[in-house]
Formats: C-alpha cells, structure tokens, sequence
C-alpha cells in the first residue's frame, strides 16, 4: 500500500442518489453559452465543498467568475498571475500548516485547490506547478483543457490536438494546422511521483466527481486534467459540449483513467470505440483535414491507446449509472 492507497481504502464515492447540494460556484457567472469548462469546474467544487482554499490562474473561469465588484465564489478564492497559481497555493498551504502547528488557527483539514486552463498548465505555469509537485505540497491542482488559450483569442497552446486550427495556426494552403501533438500533462505528473493522478470530463460527472473526491482525501499533491469542451474556440454548436466531450472518450481520443501510487487503473474501457471522424465532424476546428491526415491521426490515437492498456494493471469493474 502507498500514500493514496492507504488513504483511499475506506472510500465511498458518490452516485446518482447522493450527490452533494452545495455549489461553491454559484449560478449567474459569465460564462460563455454551452461553455464544458464551467460545467467542469462546478462539478469539481461540488465534491470539494466548502472548505477549501482556490487559487485560479488568470483565464477563463477567473474572468467569467470575477467581475468586479462581483464574485460567484462561494469559498475563500485568489486570483494570481497567468503562471503561477501552483507557487501561490504552495504559499497558502504551507501558512496553514505552520499557523495551525503554532496554534494560531484550528483548521487542519482544509483543501487547498490551484487551477489553470492548458496555458497556465501545460504552458507558462509548467515550472510552478513541477515544483509544486516535487516538494510534495498537499494540494489538488485541476487542468480545465479547452486546448488553446481561449480567454484571449484562441491561440495554439502546447495541449492544442495535432491538426486543430487556431488563430495562431490556422488552417490553409500550406498548413493542416496545429503541427505537434498534443502535449501529456497526466503522464508528465505521474512522472513527479505525484501520488494520485486522473484525467476526467463532465460527460461523466460521477466518474468526475469521485475522482476530485478521492483526489481530496489523499495526503500530498494530487493533478486531474479536466477535458473541458469550449464552443466558442472548438466551432461547434453550443448544446454540443457534452456531446464532443462524451465523443472524445468513446473514440478514444481521451481515455479517462487515474493512477494510485503509480498504479494505473483504466476508469472506462472502450470495447467498441467510434471512428475518430465522428468526434471530428461536429467541430469546425477540423473540418478542413483530408482523408489521410484523419487516417494518421486514427493510427497515432489507436497506438497510445493501446499503450495505455498495458500500462493499467487492474480495469475498474464498476460501471456508473449516468
């Protein structure tokens, strides 16, 4: 048994007959129509409760959440720079500790939270949250992956899928868009010896919620990286998010698992996956792809796919009611 493992034994997660009332996030933010990202971030806070401390990178959900002299916050929440809510959580977490061994305060089972979109992530906060990780703070750090910096105009980020067009690499004559694959932050935290990684989407809330829960009660940092849909930047319909998000999982293109103390555990096997033309066809930020860039990419999501099989030592069994 490991860190997570031990603390982790006597979990009972949520289900459809006793998922928590409380919304740390409350309704009337300023969120975009149809936006995935809120939806993510609402369900997440819901499993955390409302004792916590947030701290939020600039973006999207800081934006949508802050207007002055409003605030949809229902929970003591900072906003940081761009690329350092990992440092500033790190800070809070560490005050806690020491005011609560000197008696000051009396809060030791405090969450301490720091999120970002996949620019403050995978981006410009990748050294904060590496060290945030390395030192062992305890603390969940959520990704919102909307696959490009969306808040300032929808420019490629290192988490933009390979052949996704962008402002800053569009589609055209000479150019398929985006021309890297997609950067793997799940995988990058796993290698910190972070002892409880997961990824998630809300097509699959309990899947989510669960995975924030049990990423709560694990002493030391935890990551879950959120697929987050965003109409607006993806070009398609706003009532489509759930949809695309759901798409993304049954046609592989983003498996959802959790890793305990370096053990992997596939959350939801997929037995008879669609063809990855079916996740693409309702986003226009693909449409412009021919027949053999859509095969490479089928190739390039069957392969990871299957090494992410051989990497789960154990499939989970249960399968959610939603």
């Amino acid at each position: 048994m490991g860190i997570a493992s031990d603390a982790l034994k006597n979990f009972k997660g949520f289900n459809l007959k006793n998922l928590p009332e409380v919304e740390p996030v409350s309704p009337g933010h300023r969120a975009c129509q149809g936006c995935g990202e809120v939806l993510a971030l609402r369900q997440a806070m819901k499993a955390v409760g409302t004792n916590a401390v947030v701290c939020s990178a600039t973006g999207c959900m800081e934006i949508i959440t802050s207007p002055w002299p409003q605030s949809a916050w229902r929970v003591p929440w900072i906003h940081v720079a761009f690329e350092n809510a990992a440092a500033v959580v790190s800070g809070a977490e560490a005050a806690f500790k020491s005011m609560n061994r000197k008696k000051i305060i009396n809060q030791p089972d405090v969450t301490f939270i720091a999120y970002g979109g996949d620019g403050a992530t995978a981006d410009i906060g990748m050294q904060a949250l590496s060290g945030a990780l390395e030192r062992g703070h305890n603390f969940i750090y959520f990704c919102f992956d909307n696959e490009a910096y969306m808040n300032t105009g929808i420019q490629r980020s290192s988490s933009t899928p390979f052949g996704a067009s962008t402002t800053t690499s569009p589609a055209g004559k000479n150019s398929s868009g985006q021309s890297t694959w997609k950067k793997n932050m799940a995988e990058i935290a796993v290698a910190h010896g972070a002892p409880y990684v997961a990824t998630a989407t809300p097509a699959f809330p309990i899947d989510l919620m669960n995975k924030v829960k049990k990423a709560s009660m694990v002493p030391g940092p935890a990551y879950i990286h959120i697929y987050s849909p965003c109409p607006t930047g993806w070009r398609c319909g706003i009532e489509e998010s759930i949809e695309v998000a759901r798409l993304a999982v049954q046609s592989k293109v983003f498996p959802l698992y959790e890793v305990i103390d370096g053990e992997y555990y596939l959350s939801r096997k997929v037995a008879k996956p669609k063809p990855i033309t079916d996740y693409f066809k309702i986003q226009r930020r693909f449409k412009h792809l021919t027949d053999s860039e859509v095969s490479y990419i089928q190739g390039r999501v069957d392969a990871q796919y299957e090494a992410l099989l051989k990497k789960c030592v154990v499939e989970d069994k249960k399968k959610e009611k939603e």
